[in-house]
């Protein structure tokens, strides 16, 4: 396992972790331990500094979006001069947008629809102990998400059986329909195409949509919209 030491200023473990984009951690020691697909990492802020343990340190510099100057986007939001945007800026200073495995993203948004963050990850964490690969990483026994070829082998009683609900049967038609993509060349269409498609899936409505083209597909002129940010509107 290597270790990499950041600047903290912009590098906030706990409010990225924290703040809904991402289901797939939990407290460890200082930090937390961070899961994503098949890879694991052992994160933390310390003194100042952000501190990321792993044996696939490349993969989550960019998972954690870190060859992004946030610095910039945070000085245009203090600049504006506008109170709301200033104040957010600041209190948000440490959040990064996860650039997060995209297959991991569509099948965990499907789960969050009309649900809660603890509800959320007990459903995932089900969901990658009964199908996943288990792996040990320091100390700390985990298991891998599973990938379509294995989510599509099972049927709708399986998901509701881990907690899925009404979702068990969007699992079974999204797993079947992605059997056959090739999620790689969804890179390559536009912001509003890549909704399109994720729309015309059963299960995937606007709101989980844009959560996935943002927080899969790192789509940042995407965001979803609720109640919350409704009411800042």
């Amino acid at each position: 396992m290597q270790t990499r030491i950041y600047s903290g200023e912009y590098l906030n473990f706990s409010d990225t972790l924290t703040c809904g984009q991402v289901f797939r951690y939990r407290p460890f020691k200082d930090g937390y331990l961070v899961f994503s697909a098949e890879k694991a990492a052992y994160v933390f802020n310390k003194d100042g500094k952000a501190c990321i343990q792993s044996d696939d340190l490349d993969y989550f510099e960019e998972y954690f979006d870190l060859n992004c100057d946030y610095k910039k986007a945070y000085l245009s939001a203090i600049n504006t001069g506008i109170p709301f945007l200033m104040n957010a800026a600041e209190s948000g200073k440490g959040i990064r947008m996860l650039k997060q495995d995209k297959e991991e993203m569509i099948y965990s948004f499907i789960v969050s629809q009309n649900n809660n963050i603890p509800r959320i990850t007990g459903i995932i964490e089900r969901l990658c102990a009964a199908l996943g690969e288990e792996k040990e990483f320091v100390g700390v026994k985990w298991h891998t998400f599973p990938k379509t070829q294995v989510l599509k082998e099972q049927n709708e009683a399986f998901f509701k059986g881990l907690g899925f609900g009404y979702r068990d049967k969007f699992m079974c038609s999204v797993s079947n329909t992605l059997k056959v993509e090739d999620i790689k060349t969804w890179e390559n269409l536009d912001t509003q195409t890549l909704k399109k498609t994720l729309l015309s899936f059963n299960g995937i409505g606007p709101k989980v949509a844009d959560c996935i083209v943002l927080f899969g597909f790192h789509r940042v002129d995407s965001f979803p919209v609720d109640t919350w940010i409704e009411k800042i509107y």
